[in-house]
């Protein structure tokens, strides 16, 4: 599947690479190899779902910088650093520059596939909440300028008829707006549609983005 999460496992050590290749597929994992950080670099428009594991260590671009290079290129995988203890200040840093977990060598082949497990469970929920926030800002993008000042002063808390006050409106007339907000907004109550809006960062804002 073009989609299929894959572990991409990048080091040098080729001995390191198979050892790790045999255990990620061992536990059904898809698994790609990378001998360096920039052989993964030159082929990252190629790179979906997944995660990243990499040493921390590595000629040419050591780990950190590798991480540096991932988010200046945007790609959104967790990556997951190696290290041994004398390099624990450099997975502190590690983390400071975007990796989500470092395990310390020798580790066990259990702690090493649960790190895979909790990144690649990570990253697929956090896709699921990026698609859902992209899907709710659609269908507030296709209510009128009147629904969406409804739905802005609903998520804010007010009442009907504070609403109609503020808007010059009768409070029948908010109800009818506000009955075509929850249609099409999908939405089977209140509390569905506060949450749908939170999902799509409707609380941040500040004024309708249509009209900055």
């Amino acid at each position: 599947m073009a989609n299929e999460a894959v572990v991409h496992v990048v080091d040098d050590d080729d001995a390191v690479r198979r050892s790790l290749s045999f255990l990620l597929a061992s536990d059904g994992l898809p698994v790609r190899l990378h001998e360096s950080a920039d052989a993964f670099l030159d082929h990252i428009d190629g790179v979906q779902e997944g995660c990243v594991v990499t040493d921390v260590r590595m000629p040419g671009i050591d780990g950190i910088e590798f991480l540096r290079r991932l988010r200046i290129e945007g790609l959104g995988l967790p990556v997951i650093v190696m290290t041994g203890h004398a390099d624990v200040p450099m997975a502190v840093e590690a983390l400071k520059q975007g990796a989500v977990d470092f395990i310390e060598k020798p580790f066990s082949d259990d702690l090493f596939l649960a790190a895979v497990r909790s990144a690649l469970a990570g990253h697929a929920a956090e896709t699921r909440e990026h698609a859902r926030a992209a899907e709710m800002r659609e269908r507030i993008e296709r209510l009128s300028d009147r629904e969406r000042e409804v739905l802005d002063r609903l998520v804010a808390g007010k009442a009907n008829k504070v609403i109609a006050y503020e808007l010059e409106i009768s409070a029948r007339t908010v109800e009818i707006y506000r009955a075509n907000v929850m249609t099409k907004m999908q939405a089977k109550s209140l509390s569905e549609l506060v949450r749908m809006a939170v999902a799509a960062g409707l609380d941040h804002e500040s004024e309708d983005p249509r009209r900055v």
